[in-house]
């Protein structure tokens, strides 16, 4: 590795610790730097899958800051190694991709194509490449390597199983933590842990469907089986998954996302297309939820008398994000020294499907390892004037809105150092209370 300018690199030297509030002040040194690289990567978003160039501009900044980097891995993944003496590896992960949504938000660095970082992922990337700038200044505290991985194609919940495909932790090894965090509407200088962190995000699939009509002339449409008519009609018969076919104790939701059918008024189509996602708070819901679908879709078709059955495809499926207690718990404590109490808050779990669970137990298949504990927390990035709203009629723009941006002011910062202060604690580093057994420190 090439040391980083900042710091030597090498093993815990003793020196007096920052407090997680020095290390809030001290996350500014960094700040410049990170804002450059969200700047960037906000005005050139990529879709997933397409993320050649803002894997580029993050291997160049890991590699800034003394990472060695490998790019390349499953697709445009990209991974910087920070080696700093003998101890634990603790992988921080963020996201490459973009969504195909265009942006709205006015901003003078909006994005310059068709697509949009929607969701954070810029802000998540500059996030941690901050980070990894502030551990390398601060590797007099702390020892082991640390592993920054780059993770692509998010969005369709695709790209970590294709990095642990390609060996990613035979390649790099093996974690003794997986840290991630993610935007959400909350108010900025915030975090927020799952109440329960078995139960985070959901799992989620998407199904492709194809409905196949007989096309024929809208003035004899006799003649014709009109897939239209048949999607319609899936579409709200649809609702009753949840409305009456989910139990009160589970979470279920199922979304028509895109339906294309025709190419003019004048022709009926032979076939239409759906896009479906079913997100569910277990697996076994989720396969219920699953099963009703393919009934739903199959039954239409057979009332619409299709000249034949419809195409139903499982494109991905991603399972429920569950988190390791110990270590969730250990850097709640963590964040409340960084923030205060009152600024670290309770998340119910969401209904967002994540791949970021293939990183730990539920990825054993791929990468052969059951107990890799998982850390992720939901990171505020709204604007101080927008969180007396949140409550009221008007509600703030929320993730994959063209409208989304995150408040670079208010938000950044906080970002780095609870990635930097989450890092510390799971290296087990000089930093109260929790120091390394017999480190001088």
């Amino acid at each position: 590795m090439t040391p980083s300018p900042h710091s030597p690199v090498g093993a815990c030297t003793g020196a007096p610790a920052p407090s997680a509030k020095e290390v809030l002040a001290r996350a500014g040194d960094v700040l410049r730097p990170a804002l450059s690289l969200y700047l960037d990567l906000h005005a050139h978003p990529e879709l997933s899958g397409e993320e050649m160039r803002t894997a580029d501009r993050f291997s160049r900044r890991l590699g800034a800051v003394g990472c060695e980097v490998t790019a390349g891995v499953g697709g445009h993944g990209v991974v910087g190694v920070l080696r700093n003496g003998a101890g634990p590896r603790v992988w921080l992960r963020a996201e490459l991709d973009a969504l195909p949504v265009r942006e709205r938000t006015g901003l003078p660095y909006a994005s310059r194509n068709d697509a949009m970082h929607a969701c954070g992922h810029d802000l998540h990337l500059a996030a941690v490449a901050g980070a990894a700038d502030l551990l390398a200044r601060l590797s007099a505290l702390w020892r082991g390597t640390l592993v920054v991985v780059g993770q692509p194609a998010e969005e369709t919940l695709t790209g970590a199983r294709a990095m642990l495909r390609e060996g990613l932790y035979e390649r790099f090894g093996r974690p003794a933590a997986v840290l991630a965090q993610h935007a959400a509407p909350l108010p900025s200088g915030t975090v927020a842990h799952a109440v329960d962190p078995t139960r985070t995000t959901a799992a989620g699939a998407t199904l492709d469907v194809v409905l196949h009509g007989r096309g024929g002339h809208v003035a004899t449409p006799h003649l014709a089986v009109d897939p239209v008519a048949m999607a319609a009609a899936v579409v709200t018969r649809l609702q009753d998954v949840v409305a009456r076919e989910t139990s009160s104790s589970d979470q279920v939701t199922v979304t028509v996302g895109t339906l294309r059918a025709g190419t003019t008024a004048n022709v009926i189509p032979d076939h239409a297309t759906l896009g479906i996602g079913v997100r569910s708070s277990s697996e076994e819901s989720l396969d219920r939820a699953l099963t009703a679908v393919r009934r739903i879709v199959h039954a239409e078709g057979a009332v619409a008398d299709a000249p034949r059955q419809p195409d139903i495809t499982v494109t991905v499926r991603s399972p429920a994000l569950r988190c390791d207690p110990t270590a969730t718990n250990a850097v709640r404590r963590v964040h409340r020294d960084l923030l205060g109490q009152a600024r670290v808050l309770a998340w119910p779990g969401s209904m967002a499907a994540e791949d970021f669970p293939l990183f730990g137990s539920a990825g054993k298949e791929l990468h052969g390892h059951q107990d890799i504990p998982l850390v992720y927390w939901m990171l505020g990035v709204l604007p101080p004037e927008s969180t007396h709203r949140t409550a009221g009629p008007v509600l703030p723009p929320s993730n994959h809105s063209p409208h989304f941006a995150p408040h670079l002011p208010t938000a950044l910062r906080p970002a780095i150092a609870a990635l930097t202060t989450a890092a510390l604690d799971r290296f087990g580093c000089c930093t109260p209370p929790h120091p390394v057994p017999g480190c001088p420190g």
